[in-house]
């Protein structure tokens, strides 16, 4: 059986911190450490390498964003999911500059919120539904303005294939069927396309392939 996933809980209000520490550890997951502030979430993820850190945006000292760019930075193998109550697209922005693998509002219910910790701990990116279409949009409006004329190395089309079906959302598994692949390989190959495109995860990935028009919002154009 595999060991539960370790998780740490960053939030200025005592009594939600506590409320999600109760539903986490339900849900089977091991809740290693709680924070009261961007800083404090900063030093204890540095010290108890969570698998998945669960951040809120607005906190004292550091602000959500600020702590979740430090920890992507200073503990890569540990993942950010922002839990807020903001819909503003510039708090999607900047969190996904920083690094979040997941953008998530606190009205969730606990089924949804422990999937999605799952599912950021596979790999996977995560940004509510009510948020996923104006931020698209919005990175694809971009195009006219600032994306074709940047410098960029040239995926092979191996590896546009693979980024196409991670803007349509698909993980590894899915794709490495689809494409006859092994996981390891399609691993590989999104791998490359970070290190092309100047992007840490897949969300930046997705994004970047639609603002530049390599892949739509329909999957099967």
């Amino acid at each position: 059986m595999s060991p539960p996933i370790r998780l740490l809980i960053a939030d200025d209000h005592r009594l939600f911190r506590q409320g999600l520490c109760y539903v986490c550890t339900a849900g089977g997951f091991d809740v290693v450490g709680q924070a009261g502030n961007g800083q404090e979430a900063v030093e204890l993820a540095g010290r108890l390498k969570p698998d998945v850190v669960l951040m809120d945006v607005q906190m004292p000292v550091l602000d959500g964003v600020q702590a979740t760019a430090l920890i992507t930075r200073e503990t890569p193998t540990t993942r950010v999911i922002i839990l807020t109550m903001y819909r503003q697209d510039q708090y999607v922005f900047e969190a996904i500059k920083a690094g979040a693998r997941g953008y998530l509002l606190k009205d969730i219910d606990e089924r949804e919120l422990l999937e999605a910790i799952r599912a950021v701990h596979r790999g996977e990116a995560l940004i509510n539904p009510t948020l996923a279409a104006r931020l698209l949009e919005e990175f694809r409006s971009l195009s006219q303005t600032a994306g074709r004329g940047e410098p960029l190395e040239t995926l092979t089309p191996g590896e546009m294939d693979v980024l196409r079906m991670v803007a349509h959302g698909e993980d590894n598994r899915t794709i490495a069927d689809r494409l006859a692949l092994s996981e390891r390989t399609v691993a590989n190959r999104l791998s490359e396309v970070y290190q092309k495109l100047h992007v840490n995860n897949r969300t930046q990935a997705a994004l970047m392939a639609l603002r530049r028009g390599w892949a739509s919002l329909d999957p099967e154009e």
